[in-house]
């Protein structure tokens, strides 16, 4: 796999090393026991996989590399280029100005945008309407284009199975821009339609029936279907794609079930199914995958509580948690100075995004034993600070030593 030219202030020595080893002796990535890192009387615990991802990677390259060719141009990026803390504000420090937020709120107007400009668009691409609003201005769109490969290659998927005659389902959260990108290129294409998890993949389900009345599909899934969308014949072939930081099993869960709805509502047998379902496991973002399966195998390790490391408003970290906290403590920062002392960390609820104050969450114990993961947009080096301020406040003086397996 390609390497990117990222800022070194991005990189660890240690998790480097530890990567590069676990790499080295385990090609096939079969192998989901997490790394021990042991200072004194604590054992960190590291997940196989996790931070910067390919296309987090790609797009910080393409970032930096175009503000440093571009010395006295106005820079812009889109929303944030990736859902990270620190990287986002290195970007403002160095002049980069961002047009909307991660909802789509405009910040800067896009009539003071020209084509004397650079616009960058982000690792979750951007929308067709967009696109074609910037070319309109001379903007050169693909020259400063970050969309990741694997996100693009969701969008392909779409297409492809579009041109069969299917309707697309997209499993993914409504207001993310990865999300809004996706419904915007496959509804270029085919009748699409939004669900954010299993339970509206049910209701969408009790539509395909007829066990709901057509017309309420309209209300149910107001903002969220295609224009002209038809319930009475566009949910009768299908096939489902993803926003690449959803929950995989999540995506699959609900692929299978609508199958399953498909199959038994037509009578069809598993031969003539493909003819009302399309095969899309092939969408699943292999980053995605690696990092929730390497939580599965961080689990199986006994500890005291886990940390997850990564942007508040990352989808992919914010899955990481989820699963975490299924089996032990599990607190969810952005950086090390959200642990405050020997006895208090700030950390933040996933579902809400609210942020507040835990106490006592070290245990009265002498050996201590704590999982570790981050989010696909997290640098390493944070993650290594993290294990470095938690040492400090317990007064470890002992260095982090990498026990591979």
């Amino acid at each position: 796999m390609k390497k990117f030219d990222v800022p070194v202030g991005y990189r660890s020595n240690l998790i480097t090393h530890i990567k590069n080893e676990r790499k080295a002796a385990d090609k096939l990535k079969k192998d989901f026991t997490p790394t021990a890192v042991k200072a004194g009387n604590i054992t960190f615990y590291l997940a196989r996989h996790f931070g910067f991802c390919y296309g987090v990677e790609n797009a910080i390259e393409i970032a930096f590399t175009t503000i440093e060719n571009n010395p006295g141009k106005r820079i812009f990026l889109l929303s944030e280029m990736i859902h990270n803390p620190q990287v986002n504000a290195d970007l403002l420090a160095k002049g980069v100005q961002f047009l909307q937020d991660p909802y789509g709120k405009q910040l800067i107007s896009f009539d003071t945008i020209t084509s004397d400009d650079v616009v960058l668009i982000p690792a979750f691409g951007t929308t067709l309407e967009i696109e074609k609003m910037l070319t309109a201005k001379g903007i050169a769109v693909e020259k400063y284009n970050t969309t990741c490969p694997f996100v693009e290659k969701v969008w392909n998927r779409g297409e492809q199975i579009a041109a069969k005659g299917y309707s697309i389902v997209i499993h993914g959260k409504p207001t993310h821009e990865e999300t809004r990108a996706t419904f915007s290129h496959a509804s270029a294409n085919a009748p699409s339609v939004v669900v954010n998890d299993m339970k509206e993949a049910k209701l969408l389900a009790q539509f395909i029936t007829g066990e709901h009345p057509a017309e309420a599909f309209y209300e149910v899934f107001a903002n969220r279907y295609s224009p002209g969308f038809d319930v009475s014949k566009h949910l009768q072939r299908i096939g489902v794609i993803n926003q690449t930081t959803q929950l995989a099993t999540d995506t699959q869960a609900i692929s299978d079930y609508l199958k399953q709805v498909i199959q038994q509502h037509y009578q069809l047998s598993p031969e003539n199914l493909q003819h009302h379902f399309a095969d899309t496991r092939d969408t699943l973002c292999y980053a995605t995958n690696d990092n929730q399966s390497a939580v599965i195998g961080l689990l199986e390790q006994p500890a005291d509580f886990a940390i997850v490391v990564g942007g508040y408003n990352s989808s992919n970290t914010s899955h990481l948690v989820e699963l975490c906290e299924q089996k032990l403590p599990t607190y969810f920062i952005d950086s090390a100075n959200k642990i405050l002392n020997s006895t208090t960390l700030q950390q933040t609820n996933w579902q809400t995004k609210e942020q507040f104050l835990v106490a006592n969450y070290w245990p009265a114990k002498e050996q201590i034993s704590i999982l570790v993961t981050s989010g696909a947009s997290c640098p390493d080096s944070v993650v290594e600070a993290v294990l470095r301020q938690l040492l400090a406040v317990h007064e470890v003086t002992d260095d982090l030593v990498a026990q591979l397996p």
